[in-house]
C-alpha cells in the first residue's frame, strides 16, 4: 500500500499557507464485492484507521420502492465539509474546528444484476495531514453496544475503570478507546440508573 504525498506551491488558501495533499488512492482502488452495506462500511473503516484518519458516512439511502431512490452510500473523511454554527449569530473566537472541507470521498452501491456491493473511489486525496496515531481519537475510540453492556455489567460488579479497560483491550487489540471514555460510560449508565434523582 503506497501512499503518495504531493505539495502544491500554487494552491493557496487566504492565510498564505500551502495546503498538503496526501493521497490515498491506492488504498481504495479495489475491484472487490462485499456481501453487505455493512461490510463496506467495516472494510472502508479499517483501511481509514492503517492509514491515519477516520471514515464516516456522509450521505445514505435505501431503496424502498419509491420512484427516484436508490440504494447507496457516500463516505467520507470526518473532516470534509465545513463547521456549522447552532446559532446562526454565534461568533467562534476561541474555538476550533476539525472541518476543513476534505475532498476525499466513496461510493458504495448495489451490483447491478446481481448480489453484493461494489466501491467506487470519487475523490482518493486529502488536504491535511494524517494522524501518525489514532489513540484518544473521540471517533476511533468510542464504545460499541457490546462493549457498552461490558461496562455496564462491571459497574455493576464495582470493578475499577482501569481493569474494565484492560479487559476491553485483551478482548480488541485494536481498539483505541481510552480511560476517559470508560468514564464517560460508567457515569452515563450511573445517571441512567438514578433518572431524575439527585446523587444525594
Amino acid at each position: 500500500m503506497s501512499i503518495g504525498v504531493y505539495m502544491n506551491d500554487q494552491n493557496e488558501d487566504e492565510g498564505g499557507v500551502n495546503k498538503e495533499h496526501v493521497d490515498c488512492s491506492d488504498a481504495f482502488n479495489t475491484s472487490s464485492v462485499f456481501a453487505t452495506r455493512d461490510d463496506v462500511l467495516q472494510w472502508a473503516r479499517s483501511v481509514a484507521y492503517e492509514i491515519g484518519f477516520v471514515a464516516v458516512i456522509m450521505r445514505l439511502d435505501t431503496n424502498n420502492g419509491i420512484k427516484g431512490r436508490t440504494s447507496f452510500v457516500l463516505i467520507g473523511c470526518e473532516r470534509s465539509g465545513q463547521y456549522r454554527a447552532k446559532k446562526k449569530d454565534l461568533v467562534r473566537t476561541c474555538t476550533g474546528s476539525r472541518k476543513c472541507e476534505c475532498p476525499f470521498k466513496l461510493r458504495a452501491k448495489p451490483v447491478v444484476g446481481g448480489e453484493g456491493w461494489m466501491v467506487n473511489l470519487i475523490c482518493g486525496s486529502h488536504n491535511h495531514e494524517l494522524a501518525k496515531s489514532l489513540d484518544g481519537h473521540p471517533y476511533a475510540g468510542r464504545l460499541t453496544k457490546n462493549e457498552k453492556i461490558i461496562v455496564a455489567d462491571m459497574t455493576k460488579s464495582m470493578v475499577k475503570s482501569r481493569n474494565i479497560l484492560l479487559m476491553l483491550k485483551e478482548h480488541n487489540a485494536n481498539s483505541y478507546t481510552t480511560i476517559k471514555q470508560i468514564y464517560n460510560a460508567r457515569n452515563a449508565y450511573c445517571s441512567s440508573i438514578r433518572g431524575s434523582n439527585t446523587e444525594m
